[in-house]
This record gives structure tokens, sequence and C-alpha cells, in this order.
């Protein structure tokens, strides 16, 4: 049983976030150089990827909504 709706858009921000975090740590560590600007479009990219996966979801979701027509109830 869920505890909670699984929502795409978190995932996609929280992927992208965790990418940026893996560069840094990456770069404090020495395994190899990441310069700052690079920081940007991955964050702001994945950010408004994840904003369009959000409302690309809200619409299916909002579609897929039963109506009042639908329910159990005869009218």
């Amino acid at each position: 049983m869920l505890r909670h709706e699984f929502q795409p858009g978190r995932l996609v921000a929280g992927a992208f976030l965790t990418f940026a975090a893996v560069l840094y740590a990456g770069d404090a560590g020495g395994a190899w150089e990441t310069p700052w600007f690079v920081m940007v479009p991955v964050v702001t990219g994945g950010l408004c990827l994840a904003g369009a996966v959000a409302l690309l979801t809200g619409r299916i979701r909002r579609r897929r909504a039963p109506g009042p027509r639908d329910s159990d109830t005869p009218a």
C-alpha cells in the first residue's frame, strides 16, 4: 500500500540535483576537475525538466480523474 502519491517531477529534480552533488564530490575528491559554470545548466535544466514533467503529470491525472458522471451511484 502506498503512503503517498508518486510524483515524477520530484524524482527528476532529485536525480539532477544528485548528479550535481556527485560532480562536486568528484571535484572535491580530486577524481576530476569540474568548472563552476557546468552546474548552472545542470541544475537549471534539471529544474526546468522537472517542472515540465510535473505539469504533464498534473494534466494526465486531471484528465483521468473521475467526473461527476463516473460515480457508482445512479443520478
